[in-house]
């Protein structure tokens, strides 16, 4: 069964505030691209791209990201879709199965060409339904002089769960700081932080079957150990998201987070003696994890230039094009092109945020990702609170995911 209510739901509400962009036509290329400017180095790429293909025209459009999403679903829904757009990856299953995205499949030397299952975010049903745009992978942050405070070695990061909550409690109790930061709001990043444990034991939350495999040993041991850390954690994590619990490591205030790579450049304006280092492993853990998370570039339905939208979606995010516009945003490198041991050998702090990715994993694609992801900030919360055990919890998530996969 297709659930698209949440999807059309979705978009009528927001087409009666969206402006209307240009249908696709006249061999015009629309182009919504999220953010307040264009990505460094794209006026020359469209330029070069129209140059190259006489005849067809990249038309952009910059939508701020509180709106982006909202905008892009609603010209499909309505049956004026743009050409290309930037989305989130968790979003194309939802797409595809609503038929508004064309696939885009790769071939095996572009699979290959990617950090290991980079091309698994954009996968559902043995097929590609959008091209990664960009990427962002986690490590561990730690204050030094917390540590140093609370008895620790300043230059050693936990490496495991267990070291991990033993650290944190002895911030918490010997210094006037909390241990760690959890991010329990309502907002989407409380299932991204989850799922840094899910994916640093060898969990999953959905099978390449389809199956929801979310009540399991690994995850069960993930919850409990989200659970256990909390105790020693900044008061009420339910009222705080990621960039929030960053702002009070910024201060002074937390001996660690678990935080993408841009948070460096917030460092390197304080006073504060920071290490970053991989995230710390559970039990069953085969090697480093992180959260892969990707944006993508989706070809949508009916305009009448799906193919040549789909080639300046490869034409856009190319290696070296690629390459550029992550260093110039901050971005994990999506591919081990030539130029990454220079940035590591340069800047050893990209190291942890590369490791994980062998063993890490994608976000989940679900039919309602709004649903899928309401479902397990409820868990997270009801946990994090004390108003749930973890078992309990897991259990009724597993079972109200069956509705959304």
């Amino acid at each position: 069964m297709k659930h698209t209510t949440g999807l059309l739901a979705v978009s009528m509400l927001a087409l009666a505030c969206a402006t209307p962009a240009a249908f696709a036509q006249d061999k015009e290329i629309s182009f919504i691209n999220c953010g307040d400017e264009l990505t460094a180095g794209y006026p020359e790429y469209i330029a070069e791209w129209e140059a190259a293909n006489p005849g067809y025209k990249i038309v952009p459009e910059l939508v701020g990201w509180g709106q982006c999403q909202d905008k892009v679903t609603t010209l499909a829904a309505a049956g004026t879709p743009v050409a290309l757009a930037y989305v989130g990856s968790r979003t194309l299953k939802q797409f595809a199965l609503n038929d508004l995205i064309v696939p885009v499949p790769m071939t095996d030397e572009e699979k290959a060409a990617y950090y290991n299952y980079v091309p698994e975010t954009v996968t559902f049903d043995g097929t590609q339904w959008g091209v990664p745009v960009a990427f962002s992978t986690k490590a561990l942050y730690w204050n030094k002089a917390l540590f140093r405070a609370a008895g620790l070695d300043p230059e050693v990061a936990p490496k495991t769960w267990e070291e991990e909550i033993a650290f944190a409690k002895a911030i918490s109790e010997k210094t006037d700081a909390d241990g760690f930061g959890v991010v329990a709001k309502t907002f989407d990043n409380t299932v991204h932080q989850f799922l840094h444990w899910v994916y640093t034991n060898n969990g999953t939350v959905i099978d390449a079957d389809n199956n929801i495999t979310l009540d399991s040993p690994q995850n069960l041991a993930a919850l409990t150990a989200l659970k256990d850390i909390t105790a020693y954690a900044e008061e009420g994590p339910t009222a705080y998201e990621q960039n929030e619990v960053r702002a009070i490591f910024l201060d002074g205030k937390l001996g660690m987070i678990h935080a993408a790579v841009g948070a460096v450049n917030r460092l390197e304006d304080t006073d504060i003696e920071w290490g970053v280092a991989n995230l710390p492993l559970g039990t069953d853990a085969k090697g480093p994890g992180t959260l892969l998370i990707t944006d993508a570039l989706a070809v949508f339905k009916g305009t009448g230039v799906e193919e040549q939208a789909i080639d300046f979606a490869k034409f856009l995010t190319a290696p070296d094009r690629q390459f550029e516009a992550e260093m110039a945003q901050g971005l994990t490198p999506l591919r081990p092109v030539p130029a990454v041991a220079t940035l590591v050998a340069e800047k050893p702090y990209w190291k942890p945020f590369l490791d994980g990715i062998e063993f890490g994993g994608p976000e989940p694609l679900f039919t309602d990702y709004i649903g899928f992801q309401n479902v397990m900030i409820e868990m997270v919360q009801s946990v994090v609170t004390g108003a749930a055990e973890p078992q309990a919890a897991l259990t009724k998530a597993a079972g109200e995911l069956e509705q959304y996969k």
